[in-house]
């Protein structure tokens, strides 16, 4: 496969799109998540663009942006596996003309404030304002997104759908490890026994799934059963509906989690059915 046109501006960026173009929005770093998510809009567009951008807006004074992994050159060749036609690799500045502190930010409103949003309260107005911006440069047709990141990609839906961005957002199914875990760009963080510790959060969340034709209840206590017996204390366990509200018995919901393992913080979640029959 050929390799991507890299576009560092605007300018470049517009030169090298044309009919429907589909926008995969990273932070590089790429693992086999995102290339399933290249992948899945390669047929679905003229153009496909994945954008290769480490947003300083959505990290807090002490997070780990300066230690977040970055693999630009791998990430290339990963892209041109995956069919890319454009990597969007733009500067801060580009990105942020009016500076870091810029006066125009996205609020992600109340649903933006719960779970992640509690624990990293900047960084839902970071990912919304980036893709915002990502949106208006890229102008795509269709943007996906990994459901591993489910509020996110809740709240980027919205986002789209209430200021009318004329954008369909999809979400791509979590890809994981054999033994579970969800593929994250922070797993490179994990030491070698952190590594097979973390594995017990995705069966913390298929213990809930099981447990799930008790309601909600029983799958919080099957899920949490295991988490604390691998001396997990989650930031947050819960079950909500699709829409990150209150989850009704019978019908979908999902339920997420996320936890430390030594030092990493790791996300996941799952489909549930309460008082059906697990996985919807």
């Amino acid at each position: 496969m050929p390799e991507p046109l890299i576009a560092r501006t605007p300018e470049e960026l517009r030169a090298a799109t044309s009919g429907t173009v589909a926008l995969v929005p990273t932070m590089g770093a790429l693992h086999a998540g995102h290339l399933s998510l290249m992948e899945h809009v390669r047929p679905l567009a003229d153009t496909v663009v994945t954008s290769i951008f480490l947003n300083p807006t959505q990290f807090a004074p002490g997070e780990d942006f300066d230690e977040y992994p970055r693999t630009f050159d791998a990430d290339v060749q990963k892209c041109a596996t995956a069919g890319v036609d454009v990597i969007f690799a733009p500067t801060v500045d580009v990105m942020y003309p009016a500076g870091l502190d810029g006066t125009v930010r996205v609020d992600p409103g109340p649903l933006g404030r719960i779970l992640e949003g509690e624990h990293r309260p900047v960084m839902f107005r970071g990912v919304l304002t980036v893709v915002a911006k990502l949106f208006g440069l890229v102008r795509p047709d269709i943007a996906i997104f990994g459901e591993k990141d489910y509020q996110q990609l809740t709240l980027i839906r919205l986002m789209a759908e209430e200021l009318c961005l004329g954008v369909e957002v999809l979400g791509g199914d979590t890809v994981r490890e054999e033994d579970g875990l969800a593929m994250s760009s922070r797993n490179a963080y994990l030491a070698r026994e952190e590594r097979a510790l973390a594995a017990s959060i995705a069966a913390a969340l298929r213990a809930g799934i099981d447990a799930a034709a008790g309601g909600e209840a029983a799958a919080l206590d099957a899920a949490r059963a295991v988490l604390t017996g691998h001396g997990i204390e989650p930031d947050y366990l819960v079950v909500t509906d699709p829409d990150l509200g209150e989850a009704r018995p019978g019908e979908a919901a999902r339920m997420l989690v996320a936890a430390r393992v030594g030092s990493t913080r790791l996300l996941d979640n799952v489909a549930v059915r309460l008082g059906g029959s697990g996985t919807v």
